[in-house]
C-alpha cells in the first residue's frame, strides 16, 4: 500500500493544496499591486521583480547548498517577493531590496527549516530589518508625485488630513498600503475563497479601533478613527500578514487573543511610539507569542488531564 503524500506544515483539512492557497494570495494581492502601479509609476515593477526574483533565487541556492529538494513550486518565495515589494517605498535603492528578500528567505525561512517552520512572517522580518538598516530610504516618500510627509505623520503631529483620499489611495507610503478599497477587494477574494477568515483580521481592526478610543486622545472622533484605519500597513497587515497560517495561533480562540494583541501593541507604537506607523513591529512581536498563546489555548486531547497534557504527558 502506498503511503499518503503529506506536505510540510501548515495542515489544514481541505483539498487545496499549498500552490493554490499560494497563487490565491498573489491573485489577491493584485489590486493593491495594480494601483501601486498606477499611484507611483513604473519603477514599482522594478521593485518587485527584483524582490520576487532574489527570494525565488535565495530558495534556490539554500536547497542546492542544504541538499534539500527545491519547492519554489510552491509558489511561498513569490509571495514573499510580492508582499515585500508592497511594503517597501517605491524609491529604494534596488540591492537594498534584493538584501532584504534574501534576509526573509535565508534567515527568516531556511535557516528555521522552510516552508511551515519560520516562526514570524519572513515579509514583515526582513521589512523591520530594513528599517532598522537604511532607515532613511526606508522612511522617504518623495516622488515625483508625492512631495511631504504621509498622512499617518501629518496625523501624529496635529495637522489635518485628507481621509477621503486615504481611503482611495492618492497618498504617498508604501508601493501596496496606500488604497484602502483595493486592498480590501484583495481582502473578500481571500474571504470568497475560504484562504483566510475574520478571526485574526477581525479581532485585530475592532480591537484596534477600541484602544484608540482609550488612548487616542481624541475620544470617539470617527473622522480621526477612519484616517488611523485607512493609513499605514494596518489594512495591508491584518488581511495579508496577520493570517498566515505559520505564524499565527492555531484555535480560533488564540486566533481572537493574537488579534487584540496586534490592536493593542499598534496602538501603542501609533499613539506612544516615535513612528506613526507600528504594524509590521506589533505583527512580529504576536509572532513571537504565538507558541505561549497555542499552550493557553489549545484542547486537552480526550482521556488526558491538563497537567499531563501541560508536561507533554501521555
Amino acid at each position: 500500500m502506498s503511503l499518503p503524500n503529506v506536505s510540510s506544515n501548515p495542515h489544514i483539512r481541505s483539498g487545496a493544496t499549498t500552490q493554490l492557497i499560494m497563487f490565491t494570495v498573489i491573485l489577491a494581492l493584485v489590486p493593491a499591486f495594480g494601483y501601486g502601479v498606477y499611484n507611483f509609476g513604473p519603477r514599482v515593477l522594478a521593485v518587485t521583480a527584483v524582490c520576487v526574483g532574489t527570494c525565488i533565487l535565495s530558495e534556490v541556492v539554500f536547497a542546492l547548498i542544504a541538499g534539500k529538494k527545491i519547492r519554489i513550486s510552491d509558489l511561498s518565495a513569490c509571495v514573499t517577493g510580492v508582499l515585500l515589494a508592497l511594503n517597501l517605498p517605491v524609491s529604494i535603492p534596488l540591492w537594498q531590496a534584493a538584501l532584504g528578500s534574501v534576509f526573509a528567505i535565508i534567515v527568516v525561512k531556511e535557516l528555521f527549516g522552510g516552508l511551515g517552520q519560520n516562526f514570524m512572517n519572513p515579509a514583515l522580518a526582513a521589512r523591520c530589518f530594513l528599517l532598522i538598516s537604511f532607515p532613511v530610504s526606508m522612511t522617504s516618500f518623495e516622488t515625483d508625485v508625492y512631495t511631504g510627509a504621509t498622512p499617518l505623520a501629518l496625523l501624529k503631529s496635529g495637522e489635518p488630513v485628507n481621509t477621503g483620499a486615504m481611503i482611495f489611495g492618492n497618498i504617498p507610503g508604501t508601493i501596496g498600503e496606500t488604497s484602502m478599497i483595493m486592498i480590501l477587494l484583495g481582502a473578500v477574494i481571500l474571504l470568497l475563497t475560504g484562504v483566510i477568515d475574520l478571526y485574526v483580521p477581525g479581532s485585530y481592526i475592532l480591537s484596534f479601533t477600541a484602544f484608540l478610543i482609550l488612548f487616542g486622545g481624541h475620544g470617539f472622533d470617527p473622522a480621526f478613527i477612519a484616517a488611523h484605519l485607512a493609513g499605514g500597513g494596518l489594512m495591508l497587515g491584518a488581511f495579508f500578514m496577520a493570517t498566515d497560517y505559520v505564524t499565527r495561533p492555531v484555535t480560533k480562540k488564540g486566533q481572537v487573543i493574537f488579534g487584540i494583541f496586534l490592536g493593542f501593541m499598534t496602538c501603542i507604537f501609533r499613539v506612544f511610539g516615535p513612528s506613526a506607523e507600528g504594524v509590521s513591529y506589533a505583527i512580529i512581536l504576536g509572532n513571537c507569542i504565538v507558541p505561549l498563546i497555542d499552550k493557553f489555548t489549545v484542547p486537552v486531547p480526550f482521556g488526558i488531564s491538563a497537567s499531563e497534557f501541560k508536561k507533554g504527558g501521555r
